[in-house]
């Protein structure tokens, strides 16, 4: 991790190091990658405005989103299969985020128990998808109380499966199975082969979608595992409304990008949105969620407002929180990091993104977070 100097750094060695198909999923977005590249491009559009000769010795990054305490204004984001991309992938990513004090998000596609999970993370919060069966829906809230979360956070931008080319091509599909090819991608990334991947059947056996509903889901290899996935399309805001009444927590919508539906989620009761595109990997050709940043941020009212997508250094970072944002997730760069280091390795990519944000900070004049606003950006594009 020495020749990490930025979450930049992370991909092209990910790629070295991960085999093909699994590199390609966690890489990929959906059909013309047009959304997961606008992630990008949106922040080059905004320049800073500094001020010069502030006394910023006493600068602050420290951040409360929903009353918590946290060291930075930035958090993982939830992620997927992250126990097949790194060893205990989940239980890293939590352990990281509390020994550096940071937000973390368990998702609901994860290949740990959320038990395990938040007693690694006490502040953890738990992402999950509405499920078809309201039944089923109901159950899993009360499995997250039960567990002691205190922030749920509903994902509702997957109505379908999305049209993951990249996968494909890359030889990721879902059940997994055991292939030629598959056999020669691992071999050709042993390091991964041996101390993943095999030390996670030795030690676990194989992975199960643990916390996608109720109890235990299917496992990766199963036939039938991408149905657990779908009948989704017919949900709508009186399911969402439906958690609302069984959660007394907090909730978080996350995936929303109009402003019309911010006002929707408002007067349900929502606490909290994440304006998301899912990475670029849902619908292809939703742009950034900062483009639709300001807009939301007129309709939020109360609501804590974040977003993800595209974060990469402490300048995004900053950009995002003076468009409007209260804090921002970050996906790919700290599962990378997890893949190359374990914990050590998304304990260095957060101070890297930390070091940023307070070294930008400075250089902007920026004493405290709650400073920021439109007025020290231009538009550059």
């Amino acid at each position: 991790m020495r020749r990490i100097l930025s979450l930049e750094d992370m991909e092209p060695a990910a790629r070295r190091h991960l085999p093909r198909p699994i590199f390609g999923y966690v890489a990929g977005g959906a059909e013309t990658d047009w959304s997961r590249r606008d992630n990008r491009d949106a922040f080059a559009e905004w320049g800073f405005r500094p001020r010069v000769l502030v006394d910023v010795s006493g600068r602050s990054q420290e951040t409360a989103l929903f009353g918590q305490r946290f060291t930075a204004p930035f958090g993982i984001a939830p992620m997927g299969f992250s126990s097949l991309v790194a060893f205990r992938g989940d239980l890293v990513l939590a352990r990281a985020a509390a020994r550096m004090g940071i937000p973390m998000m368990v998702s609901g596609a994860s290949l740990i128990r959320m038990e395990e999970l938040i007693r690694a993370n006490p502040a953890a919060w738990f992402q999950a998808y509405l499920l078809g069966d309201p039944e089923r829906m109901a159950a899993l809230v009360r499995r997250a109380a039960d567990c002691g979360f205190g922030t749920l956070v509903v994902t509702v931008d997957v109505p379908v499966a999305a049209n993951r080319e990249n996968n494909l091509r890359a030889g990721f599909v879902t059940p997994l199975r055991p292939s030629l090819r598959l056999a020669l991608d691992g071999l050709a990334r042993p390091r991964w082969s041996l101390f993943t991947l095999l030390r996670t059947l030795w030690r676990h056996g194989m992975p199960h979608f643990e916390n996608y509903g109720p109890a235990r889901g299917l496992p990766l290899i199963a036939r039938n595992v991408a149905a657990q996935f779908l009948q989704r399309d017919h949900l709508s805001w009186q399911h969402l409304a439906m958690v609302r009444r069984l959660w007394s927590g907090r909730l978080v919508v996350k995936g929303l990008m109009e402003a019309a539906d911010a006002r929707i989620a408002r007067e349900n009761g929502v606490d909290g949105v994440i304006l998301s595109n899912h990475g670029g990997r849902q619908l292809d050709g939703v742009p950034s969620a900062l483009r639709a940043l300001p807009e939301v941020a007129a309709e939020a009212g109360g609501m804590t407002l974040m977003l993800d997508g595209g974060i990469r250094r402490g300048s995004d970072v900053l950009k995002a929180l003076c468009l409007g944002a209260h804090g921002v997730f970050v996906g790919r760069p700290f599962l990378y990091a997890a893949a190359l280091g374990g914990e050590a390795g998304v304990a260095h990519a957060a101070l890297l993104l930390r070091q940023e944000v307070d070294r930008d900070m400075a250089m902007l004049g920026v004493q405290r977070l709650a400073e920021l606003g439109p007025g020290w950006l231009r538009r550059i594009r």
